[in-house]
């Protein structure tokens, strides 16, 4: 059934094609003609209101729709997994348990981590993986004592028992020389004569600043010199220098190793930096890196070209994959980028730090990722670092066991981006970490 106001169109529309027909006959006059665009300019003024009302009423029920399925049905929580505790004689790293978070396990020295070290929170609610625990662990299995130290187990803690002329934790440093305190029994200069005075029939003998009396008095007394680098030499306790004592008659001087200068202080050791001398001390083609104590030449070099994946150096510390073919999966699925970063630290450094961090930026223009995963992906750190998300953007690489040098550690960390949920690409670090056999 056609509605009157479409009834009302076709029949102006009809006047109009028979006043055409009829015009070769009778033409209308120009009054006629107007009357007529009038009237159908007023059906389709009442036609535009009519549906612009209809447009409002359906607007009106869809809102009391909206209105009534949310008090029947509420918005569902946004999905989390179940939190996780740090295991017994262990750390975690990680607070939130929402969905693609990740969280972190390690375990206290003396104790080694059975089950994942990480795990993610899933879609359905869940983990990856089951919750580690820590098992205790022999420190002397692994021989940590150096220069033919014993290894003695102690309480969650091992003791190295250095043979003589060895000190240190693990007995990796050299002891002060034999030769020098055997000179200081027999060198005159290490003992002196007394300085002594008669008050009411009694001798009173007494020595300058640095040495002490010794002997049954009156003229067997003697000052001896005052070893303050003994007194003052025991591990653990107060040191007088950063790093090597040496007695002297009357006092002491502080010495520092090959590679470090000794401050103003006279006690303190400050590396000194190779690196920036007016000297060239790398090969042509490589660049210094200032370590404690001494330095290292390093040339980082990109991937080697394999089928349709091939990297271009884009500064001395970075490479870039070239434009992968249309069709080429496991290229898209190759890093990005590749970078190299070089790190120098002391022995012994607090844990847990952050070493370093990893983010991306998107170009202007154009969408960011809007998830990034990060994880480390080789190397050879054995478990002494955890890659942690900081913020949305930003990853952190954290030393979570403490490192004993000499030693080069090697660590690579992976950053990938997701753009709803689909892999965009993934960045690797490539971090190189030269640990100083000294604590400074």
């Amino acid at each position: 059934m056609v509605p009157n106001s479409s009834r009302a169109l076709v029949l102006v529309l009809l006047l109009l094609a028979g006043s055409e027909s009829r015009a070769s006959q009778n033409c209308l006059n120009k009054q006629q003609l107007l009357t007529a665009i009038r009237q159908l300019q007023q059906l389709l003024k009442g036609q535009e209101t009519r549906f612009a009302e209809g447009i409002r009423n359906m607007k009106s029920r869809l809102a009391a729709l909206q209105n009534s399925v949310s008090r029947v049905a509420p918005a569902m929580p946004p999905v989390s997994c179940p939190s996780l505790n740090a295991p017994v004689d262990g750390r975690k790293f990680g607070s939130k348990y929402s969905v693609d978070h990740e969280v972190h396990f390690t375990c206290n020295p003396g104790f080694q981590l059975v089950g994942p070290s990480s795990v993610v929170c899933l879609d359905n609610g869940t983990w990856t993986g089951e919750q580690p625990r820590c098992r205790a662990i022999s420190e002397c299995s692994s021989q940590p004592c150096l220069n033919g130290g014993t290894c003695v187990e102690g309480n969650n803690q091992y003791r190295c028992l250095c043979p003589p002329g060895r000190t240190g934790s693990r007995c990796q440093h050299q002891a002060q020389a034999a030769p020098e305190a055997q000179a200081q029994a027999g060198d005159p200069a290490f003992s002196r004569a007394p300085r002594c005075a008669q008050v009411e029939r009694e001798q009173h003998c007494s020595c300058e600043a640095g040495f002490h009396l010794s002997g049954a008095g009156g003229g067997d007394s003697v000052c001896q010199d005052v070893n303050e680098c003994e007194i003052y030499g025991q591990e653990r306790g107060p040191r007088l220098c950063m790093h090597a004592c040496v007695n002297t008659p009357g006092s002491y001087r502080c010495t520092c190793p090959s590679g470090y200068r000794t401050l103003a202080d006279g006690k303190s050791c400050e590396d000194v930096d190779e690196c920036v001398g007016s000297q060239q001390v790398c090969p042509q083609g490589t660049m210094c890196i200032n370590t404690g104590g001494g330095f290292q030449c390093v040339s980082p070099e990109c991937p080697e070209s394999s089928g349709d994946i091939s990297y271009v150096k884009t500064s001395p510390f970075q490479c870039e994959r070239n434009p992968c073919p249309m069709d080429s999966r496991p290229c898209r699925h190759m890093p990005k980028t590749i970078s190299f970063h070089y790190l120098s630290l002391p022995s012994n450094l607090k844990t847990p730090i952050t070493l370093f961090r990893m983010a991306t930026a998107s170009a202007p223009g154009r969408p960011g990722p809007n998830s990034l995963r990060f994880g480390i992906v080789g190397g050879n750190s054995r478990g002494h670092f955890v890659m942690q998300r900081s913020d949305r953007q930003t990853g952190e690489l954290i030393l979570v066991q403490t490192l004993e040098g000499p030693q080069t550690l090697e660590v690579d960390v992976d950053m990938s981006e997701y753009l709803e949920r689909s892999f965009q690409a993934n960045h690797v670090s490539k971090v190189t970490i030269f640990v100083s056999p000294y604590n400074f």
